[in-house]
């Protein structure tokens, strides 16, 4: 499995690309931010188990409390872990292929 993984939302549901390296994740985060119809939330690096919030989210991220950081933070990475577990046993028996990124 790729070891980042880009974080966003598409219709308010949490969705996930995943890449080899954090500059590939980075660079389709900037393309993002200018799409209208998917928002990002940031980049998880399975590896670390670390998340990076998207600049969009990084002021309120900062200003909040410790707890609420902390509490925030746990709950993106639990997010992201559940994901990426769900795609890595998705394994479809019917022929049936997930839509394109950008369909």
């Amino acid at each position: 499995m790729k070891r980042y993984s880009l974080i966003y939302l598409l219709k308010e549901q949490y969705q996930h690309v995943g890449f080899e390296s954090h500059a590939e994740a980075e660079a389709l985060l900037h393309q993002l931010l200018t799409n209208s119809k998917r928002k990002p939330i940031g980049i998880y690096d399975a590896k670390t188990e670390l998340f990076e919030w998207a600049p969009s989210y990084k002021p309120n991220f900062d200003q909040a409390s410790t707890e609420e950081q902390a509490r925030r933070g746990n709950g993106i990475i639990t997010i992201a872990q559940a994901l990426r577990r769900r795609d890595s046993s998705w394994n479809p028996g019917d022929g049936f292929r997930r839509p394109s990124f950008f369909a």
